[in-house]
């Protein structure tokens, strides 16, 4: 007999050489996932920018209260507007904010103050978390583990992009208030990540560095 509220989960039990084969063939194709900061002026059909939202949005959250909001910016001039907050806060940490050890770590990537790809991706997109909901009485719903759930959202959403075929980049530069400003969102949202997508420039470069190897990340007990 089916009880109320829930319905039969959708699973097919694979064979052990199926779920080995599955897991390995996901693991090469992420493996191959590199953050990119040089991108092609060339704009990604909508279609494939809402399946990619809505797979983050199928990730877990506290009590399933998806405390969070994915914003697309595609329009040049809203584009321009962040690149200009946002290089402002960057210029900051580099020449202040950054400690010393920070900016040693940092060399290796080549990486500045000056953030072109905010302009020339052809989309930004921003995850909103928001600490609770406003139903439309105006009420507040408080909604739970809220860093947690978006944090796995974010997982979600770099994994579809790159398993779309395209690539991206975390773009984290704090304090990001002025993206809830340019964009106008309500007082219950606060910006918590900054991702420009579409396609690798031509020939781009990518840092030559490694991941830990499979004894410094796993630990069997």
């Amino acid at each position: 007999m089916g009880k109320s509220g829930f319905i039969p989960l959708e699973f097919k039990k694979p064979s052990e050489e199926a779920l080995i084969q599955s897991a390995d063939d996901f693991y090469q194709k992420m493996r191959s996932r590199r953050s990119v900061r040089h991108f092609l002026d060339m704009q990604v059909p909508d279609e494939v920018i809402q399946h990619i939202i809505m797979t983050a949005a199928s990730a877990p959250s506290g009590a399933h209260k998806q405390p969070w909001t994915f914003c697309v910016i595609k329009d040049p001039a809203l584009k321009a507007k962040i690149r200009v907050a946002a290089e402002k806060e960057e210029y900051e940490n580099y020449h202040g904010r950054m400690s010393e050890e920070w900016l040693k770590d940092l060399e290796k990537f080549e990486t500045d103050w000056k953030k072109e790809f905010l302009t020339t991706a052809p989309c930004l997109m921003v995850i909103f978390k928001k600490a609770y909901d406003l139903e439309d009485d105006g009420s507040k719903s408080k909604n739970y583990y809220v860093s947690e759930s978006v944090g796995i959202a974010a997982g979600f959403l770099i994994a579809a992009i790159h398993m779309a075929g395209l690539v991206t980049l975390t773009h984290t530069p704090s304090p990001m208030n002025f993206l809830k400003e340019i964009l106008g969102r309500p007082d219950n949202e606060k910006p918590f990540l900054l991702l420009p997508v579409g396609y690798p420039a031509d020939e781009v470069l990518v840092p030559d560095i490694s991941r830990k190897k499979i004894n410094e990340v796993l630990v069997w007990y």
